[in-house]
């Protein structure tokens, strides 16, 4: 086995761990600075200190919640378009927040475009990094039901013609026939039955001119005689 092959999927896998980790820290670091953004506003805002903690969440929760539907809906090839229009109505409204919160809260010598570009940041970045994590974290598994089959002229005949990248249960219960048992049960069914070209390929599950190819050095060998 190459190295490269062996030590490939441990590789992947480490990166995969390691960018899970680092969205999940970005993720938490954008939520807390748009929490505590969204919380000040909504204290300022006349909601009582004791309940003003909520408020942040219902926002930027309705963003994580929202992602993570889209996402699993999207998998399950299923209509997509009320989690987008939740997740754009959170978006929208974190980020307008965020935005008229630093503006009230800034300095005067700071202008009031930077400081709401500075607070957008935080809201679109959770946006971003939640959907990213998602995706990350997803599980991919291969189709069981996807068999590839290998031309029999570019198989050597101590090869198997028949390669199945499903899972291994269902490689199992595929019988392997090879090409040389193929030739032979060919010819029988040629010279015995009296088969044509195309009943064989149908038969057996190769294309005609195959077939064709099988019994081109037999033909020759008998007009030579």
């Amino acid at each position: 086995m190459n190295t490269t092959e062996a030590v490939s999927p441990q590789g992947r896998r480490l990166a995969v761990v390691t960018a899970i980790t680092g969205t999940v820290f970005i993720a938490v670091g954008a939520f807390w600075l748009s929490f505590t953004a969204l919380a000040d506003l909504a204290r300022r805002s006349g909601i009582d200190a004791g309940q003003a903690w909520a408020w942040p969440l219902i926002v930027d929760g309705i963003i994580v919640v929202a992602t993570v539907a889209v996402v699993a809906l999207a998998s399950q090839s299923r209509p997509t378009w009320y989690p987008w229009t939740l997740l754009a109505a959170g978006a929208v409204v974190s980020v307008t927040a965020n935005a008229i919160h630093a503006i009230i809260a800034a300095d005067t010598d700071v202008p009031a475009v930077l400081a709401a570009s500075v607070a957008a940041i935080p809201p679109l970045v959770l946006l971003s990094i939640t959907h990213l994590t998602v995706i990350l974290t997803r599980p991919t598994t291969p189709d069981a039901d996807v068999i590839e089959e290998i031309p029999a002229e570019t198989v050597a005949p101590s090869q198997t013609v028949a390669v199945s990248v499903a899972a291994p249960t269902r490689a199992a219960e595929m019988p392997v026939v090879s090409v040389s048992e193929r030739r032979k049960e060919a010819t029988q069914l040629r010279e015995v039955e009296g088969w044509s070209n195309k009943q064989i390929a149908r038969h057996l599950g190769v294309h005609p001119s195959t077939v064709g190819r099988w019994f081109t050095p037999a033909i020759s060998k008998e007009e030579t005689s």
